[in-house]
């Protein structure tokens, strides 16, 4: 398994959705996928004790029409990091991506995330004992610093003594993260971006798979931020503006076959039919599905008026899937409807 392991990433990773505690659980990526066939999804960030003494089908389970699609672990023993990639193994994973990068109080506590870019030695360890237990890439998703780490030698010792053990892709929010002060929200906010950083990488480790995320907002940026890097990971512009994700693979992916513009009210039928099988399955209520297409009529007329007929139904216990559909009656299409080009 070795050459699979060192293959990197399909070429499909040109374009990826960040791992977003919270946001991109199951549900959300089947949504997703609808609107992006070739873009690779992340799970959210999903502990190691949660698979070694949880429900696995809930944490780990997926529809196959998911793929291509990573899991990413947040954790800081590598023992542990092994054990939860080996139970992963059945449920068919494309990659494996390590969390070195999430700020929040919680995910400190468990010495895991961005706290780990203070230990670049043991996340090598990691990244060690996670390969020699995978048969798929293991990847990593950092920041260029913490708190007043040095920019860039603490992300340059990171890389390198993870490369140094196997890993050829690294996910890099142009960030430095605050341990200390700020929440994750401001986190996303605050610290100044670093763009430069993720390129002068790119520049010195030229063998290596670089991709830029953080405060990309549109194709056009995505398009000129990706020059001399291997792809662009886009984290809440995919949610808040769900349709932009088709203009996004247009402009990063131009040479692979391009699917017809989605139609997001084939989209809405499709998720309709979607929460009543999960309904019947498992009782899935539909806010547990409803909540990630909010902003799927982004900027066209009526957008206000279906976000504003499912946010205030989508609650009650006893709705359906039938008010997808009510609400999607508000929206009078434009000619576009790929999305906007400013997500």
């Amino acid at each position: 398994m070795a050459d699979k392991k060192n293959s990197g990433i399909p070429s499909v990773a040109r374009l990826s959705v960040a791992p977003m505690i919270d946001w991109t659980d199951r549900h959300c990526r089947y949504f997703h996928r609808l609107i992006a066939p070739r873009t690779l999804l992340h799970t959210e960030m999903i502990s190691t004790g949660a698979i070694m003494h949880g429900d696995r089908q809930r944490f780990l389970g997926h529809d196959e029409s998911e793929h291509p699609l990573a899991l990413q672990l947040g954790g800081s023993d590598p023992r542990e990091l092994a054990k939860a990639v080996r139970l992963a193994r059945p449920f068919g994973y494309d990659a494996i991506n390590l969390n070195v990068g999430c700020p929040s109080d919680r995910v400190q506590s468990g010495r895991f995330g961005a706290c780990l870019m203070a230990e670049p030695a043991l996340v090598a360890d990691l990244v060690a004992a996670m390969l020699d237990a995978s048969e798929v890439p293991v990847t990593v998703k950092t920041r260029i610093a913490i708190d007043d780490g040095p920019v860039p030698a603490m992300l340059d010792e990171l890389v390198d003594r993870s490369a140094e053990r196997g890993v050829q892709t690294f996910y890099i929010h142009a960030r430095a993260a605050w341990l200390k002060g700020l929440s994750p929200k401001e986190n996303r906010e605050i610290p100044p971006l670093r763009h430069d950083i993720v390129h002068a990488l790119k520049q010195r480790r030229g063998d290596l798979s670089i991709h830029i995320n953080g405060g990309i907002t549109d194709p056009t940026q995505a398009a000129r931020l990706a020059q001399g890097l291997d792809g662009i990971m886009i984290g809440r512009a995919a949610y808040q503006d769900p349709l932009a994700l088709a203009a996004f693979e247009r402009v990063l992916m131009p040479q692979q076959p391009q699917a017809s513009p989605p139609d997001p009210h084939h989209i809405v039928d499709r998720m309709a039919a979607y929460a009543e099988c999960e309904a019947a399955r498992q009782g899935t209520p539909l806010r547990a599905i409803a909540r990630h297409m909010l902003g799927l009529f982004n900027g066209m007329p009526g957008a206000r008026a279906w976000r504003r007929t499912l946010g205030g139904a989508m609650h009650d216990p006893t709705a359906t899937s039938a008010l997808l559909r009510e609400a999607a009656a508000c929206i009078r299409m434009p000619e576009h409807v790929e999305g906007t080009e400013t997500a």
